[in-house]
């Protein structure tokens, strides 16, 4: 893969971002196993790039909950999330599957769609139209992800995603 230069600088935000993003969503969710997944697409790119993070979190639903991660899958996942922002050009999906409610119940599914380094909540119906193809599961609004998102329009991250140069 062949990506196109960004400063160290905006890489090193990315990254924190993309750590950031992770803490979000990791932070939000209740006791059981989940699958968070991430497909990127960069311009000059043949094919998607894409990485799962199984999550697993233990306790009572509080604050004190335990969600564990493989340390490599974390660290690849978070690398791969920090390229999508990074690169002005790069598209993609990042979605998160939790445990069914009920014993054979269909799994929950929230969605975000990254574009122009940035990842915006899609609705339940925006998700079922992304990812719904033959997907048993029950598609819910996402929430905002980002550092400084209150639920209310876009993020932006990174400014530098916005000039043209």
């Amino acid at each position: 893969m062949k990506l196109k230069p960004v400063s160290m600088e905006v890489f090193a935000e990315a990254r924190g971002e993309a750590h950031y993003v992770l803490a979000r969503v990791m932070g939000d969710l209740a006791p059981g196993e989940y699958v968070l997944r991430l497909g990127v697409d960069m311009e000059g790119q043949e094919r998607p790039l894409s990485a799962a993070l199984p999550l697993t979190v233990e306790g009572t639903g509080s604050l004190d909950d335990l969600v564990g991660a493989d340390g490599k899958r974390f660290d690849n996942f978070a690398l791969l999330l920090a390229c999508g922002l990074a690169q002005r050009l790069s598209y993609g999906v990042m979605y998160l599957r939790s445990p069914a409610s009920e014993p054979d119940g269909p799994a929950t599914v929230q969605a975000w769609r990254l574009a122009w380094g940035v990842l915006n909540g899609c609705t339940a119906a925006e998700a079922a139209e992304l990812l719904g193809d033959g997907v048993q599961a029950v598609f819910v609004d996402a929430p905002g992800v980002h550092g400084g998102d209150d639920g209310e329009g876009e993020g932006i991250y990174p400014p530098e995603a916005y000039r043209i140069v």
